[in-house]
């Protein structure tokens, strides 16, 4: 073989090595990645179907309903609610009337199957996303259609 064949025959092997190195980080980082949508986006039709995505707002009062170890409560963000089915412990700062973010995926009947719900850390706190998209439906102005969130392993899938 000549040493220009050579030359060509590593670079081309190292583009392979680098371009299927780069599909797998890349198809890695697309498998962490949540979307997070408000009950408005939700009623809109602007969440996806069969991929897990989070939805946050407000628990509405007197929604909560238990069903031996499985949950049903209402998610709003002060337009519309959206029905949200959990089955497990819920968190123990999780109340009607407070913040909360839920992960999990849409049902064909329009219910929100959880498996994971996230609640506020104290008195004051509300997810970013859930509090702009409560002002935004207050003030009748339209939602944008998503925010990114990014789940790091290191975090057990919770958003920073």
């Amino acid at each position: 073989m000549k040493p220009r064949t050579k030359r060509l025959a590593i670079v081309g092997a190292g583009l392979a090595v680098g371009g299927i190195a780069a599909v797998l980080i890349l198809n890695a980082f697309r498998s962490n990645l949540v979307f997070f949508y408000t009950p408005s986006q939700v009623e809109a039709d602007q969440a996806p179907h069969h991929r897990p995505f989070r939805i946050g707002g407000m628990v509405v009062k007197g929604s909560l309903h238990r069903d031996g170890a499985t949950a049903h409560f209402l998610v709003t963000d002060t337009a519309k609610s959206v029905p949200v089915t959990y089955t497990g412990l819920l968190p123990d700062l999780f109340r009607e009337g407070k913040g909360v973010v839920a992960e999990g995926e849409l049902a064909g009947d329009g219910t929100f199957r959880a498996s994971q719900v996230l609640a506020k850390h104290d008195e004051n706190y509300m997810p970013p996303e859930a509090a702009e998209a409560i002002k935004r439906a207050k003030e009748g102005r339209p939602v944008s259609t998503s925010t990114l969130v990014s789940a790091s392993p290191g975090t057990g899938g919770k958003a920073q």
